[in-house]
């Protein structure tokens, strides 16, 4: 018993002397230690400049917390205006600099005290340093911090800005060429920092366009540009002259100058330059397309001022000697050229120079400058046609951009578009698309360039059957601007007789539809055209009207009605508008409906703007976005069924599945209306998000009835409140135009919402569902939906591409993007195996091109891998539209009595199919042994 007794005693003295080893551990707090004071103490204990430095320089390896930053930023701040040693205070300004970079800090509170003790150094001392590094590094500082006193009067700061430039200056002339580049770039830095540069560094900055360093003649050549562009009326003199001159005609003059200079790279910033000196005077301008010098460039004196001034001289000629009335002096004519004799021909020198990126950047100057000047377009424009030919592909497709540009004032001579269409022939798709492009907003002169034009593009098709949907729309672009030019060929074109019957032609042919394409545009300006049609022709139209209404217009022909999709009405209206405008108009009293009616209506509506958008090209973003919105209403309408509502829970296991993939797809089209669109406005946007909360509400209904345990529905009601709340934030100057409706009536709720239990904000949720009034869709001028179209892999090969299992087979995909905004960042390659598999390859930047205005080019290798199969199968090839989109949510309203508390960063992302997918044969073969 004693010693049954004894392990009793044991046991519970064990138990008492855990219990206080648990209560002794809870009482445990454990904190960090500050940073701040053990930087402090460190400092302090440092006895010379080297020990502080050491301390700091430690101190930089170690991690510091956001709490803990602004803390050492104070004892960083106190240490520096203790400190008498310059190594020292710049490496504390340099922590300083890199603790204002931690996430979470933000560094506006010790802002104003580290600008003071910035503004206490002074660096004059050391400019005169034996160093160049420690001379530019100087000047660097007068560049970023010069003429920051807030305590100066207005007409001290602008003496101390002039001090500054002054000083910056005077390294103009430095002997090492390092400093002097210095000089110029911390000028430029107190240019882009707000300040006023004095007008006597353009002198300065002229003569250092001939220093021998590289670097500062393009340092130089921009500081001149900069000048030119503060003082452009400002007269100078011309040296060795009582001539003067436009500061921005001087400046012109010299940086064209440097289009010849020995620096390929200053020969391409100086031709970039010139583009944006669009105050330049005209004759100057024209002069750049030109190698010969205009009469010396000199200003020709009058007869009458030639016979003033030698009857003021009292010398008259007596006729006996030859050429006693000859000057007295000779006259040097370089020396008093209004501009360099560089400047002339310019441009010709940077459209023939050996470097293609002097070439690319005279050609993009070149479009600037015609793009303000129409009678300059003009006269460049043979210079840009002869660039077509150019041996760099690039060059060519930057020619051909830049003359899409300028083409509305300009107009091709048949020359001239004998040598653009010659491109035609280019192996490059690129460059091909790019001339269409260019060919549709291109002006001809004579109605055989009409013609030359056809038969070069039907040629270009026989060649390239791929190229046939850009050779139709260029076609109709052409029609449609040239109806006079067009209506003379007709007869030829459509090979009628006046006596005869023709032979029908076969409408399989796309060179026939695309001649018919070009007749028809033209015709819909051009009344009489026709009446030159024969009977098979009208019959064509009606069918090209239905298959083709995005390149063949609604027509009045003689006898007949107006063959569209809609109503007809009177031809200064657009019947396609007006039908849209009325199948959005009616769905505006849904409320006032029995659900079966709502239902109906809307199913009709949608119909008939999906086949709107079908029909008409122009129309296809505004139908598509009203269709998906009212989509997505008869969805909610749908999932809010009252009988679906009335069964008990264990019951709604069936029904909810409706419910809840209504509530998913509902989210899913909200995202592809906000970043799928290009156009819709901040009104649009809150609409979408109006209904996307909606969704939520829905989904979060689903589940309480569905999900047992009130745990994790709390953290549901939880989130859904806080999205309530961020909406708020975010559209709180919308809440007045979102009157009755959901969230309307949601937030004036949300107090009894967050006291409310889960099942409680549940059943308000689901009333007030039911009761929300449908919101009316305002719609801008021009949405524009993103669209792919995959045009290789083209998928209809039987053969099986054949690799070996392990190993990897390339892919070529070249696809067409519409309106697609960045796509660099934004379009994925998504492959998708048979066995479930999805592959997402991200394209490289430099896959992309830009052809025309909102169309990109994608042409990029997939590289495919697979384990062995026995047989070949499909592989599924497609393109996605990624989105990502950040919000700041707060965090839960309940905690802490319902104050809200600090903010949660969220984000969420997502991808969209945006092109139909393409099936691929693949087969991989088992590795040989």
């Amino acid at each position: 018993m004693a010693a049954h007794l004894k392990k009793r005693v044991y046991e519970e003295f064990s138990k008492v002397v855990q219990q206080q080893e648990e209560l002794t551990t809870k009482k445990l707090r454990l904190t960090k230690p500050s940073k701040s004071a053990a930087l402090h103490i460190d400092l302090c204990k440092a006895t010379s400049p080297a020990d502080a430095l050491q301390y700091l320089l430690q101190f930089a390896r170690k991690p510091v917390e956001a709490e803990s930053v602004e803390g050492v930023a104070r004892i960083l701040l106190e240490h520096y205006y203790k400190e008498n040693d310059a190594s020292v205070r710049l490496k504390i300004a340099s922590l300083l600099g890199l603790l204002s970079k931690t996430s979470g800090f933000s560094p506006d509170c010790i802002m104003d005290d580290a600008i003071n003790i910035l503004q206490n150094e002074n660096d004059r001392e050391h400019l005169t340093d034996t160093s160049h590094g420690v001379r530019n590094k100087c000047l660097q500082l007068l560049g970023n911090l010069g003429s920051l006193e807030k305590s100066v009067t207005k007409d001290a700061e602008g003496l101390a800005v002039r001090d500054v430039q002054k000083i910056i200056g005077d390294y103009f002339s430095d002997q090492d060429p390092r400093v002097r580049t210095a000089a110029i770039k911390a000028m430029l830095q107190l240019h882009e920092r707000g300040l006023k540069l004095h007008q006597t560094i353009y002198n300065q900055a002229c003569k250092l366009l001939s220093d021998d360093y590289e670097q500062v003649r393009s340092a130089a050549v921009q500081l001149i540009w900069v000048v030119s562009q503060l003082y452009p009326e400002s007269i100078v003199p011309i040296p060795s002259s009582n001539e003067e001159i436009r500061l921005v005609d001087d400046a012109f003059g010299k940086i064209c100058h440097m289009v010849s200079d020995g620096s390929w790279m200053v020969r391409v910033q100086a031709a970039k330059l010139l583009g944006s000196m669009e105050q330049v005077s005209s004759h100057f301008l024209e002069q750049t397309l030109d190698k010969k010098l205009m009469s010396d460039l000199r200003r020709k004196r009058t007869a009458h001022e030639r016979a003033k001034e030698l009857y003021s001289s009292g010398e008259f000629s007596s006729g006996r000697k030859w050429g006693d009335d000859a000057p007295k002096e000779e006259v040097d004519t370089g020396a008093v050229n209004l501009i360099e004799s560089g400047a002339c021909g310019a441009f010709v020198h940077g459209l023939e120079d050996e470097m293609y990126e002097v070439r690319i950047a005279a050609v993009e100057a070149l479009c600037m400058l015609a793009r303000s000047s129409p009678a300059f377009a003009e006269k460049c424009l043979d210079f840009l046609v002869d660039m077509f030919n150019d041996e760099i592909e690039e060059v060519r497709l930057q020619s051909i951009h830049t003359m899409r540009k300028i083409s509305n004032n300009i107009t091709l001579r048949e020359d001239q578009l004998d040598t653009v269409l010659g491109v035609l022939e280019d192996s490059s798709r690129d460059i091909r698309e790019a001339l269409h492009e260019l060919l549709c907003c291109t002006n001809v002169s004579t109605k055989e360039g009409i013609h030359l034009a056809l038969v070069e593009l039907l040629k270009n098709l026989a060649k390239y059957p791929t190229d046939r949907d850009s050779i139709w729309k260029c076609l109709k672009f052409l029609g449609s601007r040239h109806p006079t030019l067009v209506l003379p060929l007709v007869p030829e074109l459509l090979s009628t007789h006046p006596f005869f019957d023709t032979a029908e032609p076969d409408m399989d042919d796309p060179a026939y539809i695309a001649v018919l394409v070009l007749i028809f545009n033209a015709a819909k300006t051009c009344p009489t055209m026709p009446a030159l049609f024969s009977d098979h022709t009208f019959r064509h139209y009606a069918y090209l009207r239905d298959s083709l209404s995005h390149l063949v217009p609604a027509l009045r022909l003689p006898g007949r009605k107006l063959v569209s999709s809609v109503p007809s009405i009177m031809l200064h209206e657009d019947p396609s508008q007006q039908f849209l405008q009325q199948s959005l108009e009616r769905v505006c009293g849904l409320q006032h409906l029995d659900p079966q009616g709502t239902q109906e209506l809307l199913e009709l509506t949608i119909r008939d703007l999906q086949r709107l958008g079908e029909l008409q090209s122009e129309l296809a973003g505004v139908a598509d976005f009203s269709a998906t919105y009212l989509q997505c209403q008869l969805l909610l309408i749908k999932a809010l069924q009252e009988k679906l509502w009335n069964v008990a829970a264990p019951l709604y296991l069936k029904q909810s599945d409706l419910a809840s993939a209504a509530a998913k797809q509902i989210m899913e089209e909200t995202y592809k209306m906000e970043f799928m669109y290009s156009g819709v406005e901040h009104k649009q946007v809150v609409i979408v998000h109006h209904m996307r909360l909606q969704a939520k509400a829905l989904h979060l209904i689903v589940t309480a009835r569905t999900t047992r345990g009130v745990d994790s529905l709390f953290g549901m009601c939880e989130k859904f409140l806080q999205e309530v709340d961020f909406f708020q934030r975010c559209f709180i100057a919308d809440l007045p135009h979102l009157q009755d409706s959901f969230v309307d009536k949601l937030l004036d709720l949300m107090p009894r919402l967050m006291t409310s239990k889960p099942s409680e904000v549940v059943k308000i949720l689901q009333t007030m569902l039911r009761q929300s009034t449908f919101l009316h869709l305002p719609l801008p001028e021009q949405i524009h939906k993103a669209s792919a179209t995959i045009i290789e892999p083209a998928g209809e090969s039987d053969n099986p591409l054949r690799f070996t299992s392990g190993l990897v087979v390339a892919l070529d995909v070249d696809a067409t993007l519409e309106h697609v905004q960045d796509p660099q960042s934004t379009v994925k390659v998504q492959v998708l195996y048979p066995d479930g598999q999805a592959q997402i390859i991200h394209p490289k930047p430099a896959d992309f091109r830009n052809p025309g205005p909102g169309r990109h080019r994608l042409i990029t290798q997939v590289y495919l891998s697979h384990t062995a199969w026995t047989e070949p199968c499909q592989v599924e090839v497609r393109l996605l539209l990624a989105y990502n989109t950040t919000a700041r949510i707060p965090k839960s309203p309940w905690v802490e009595g319902g104050e809200l508390s600090s903010q949660v960063e969220t984000s969420i992302e997502g991808t969209i199919p945006f092109s139909k997918p393409v099936k691929v044969y693949i087969l991989p073969k088992p590795a040989r042994r």
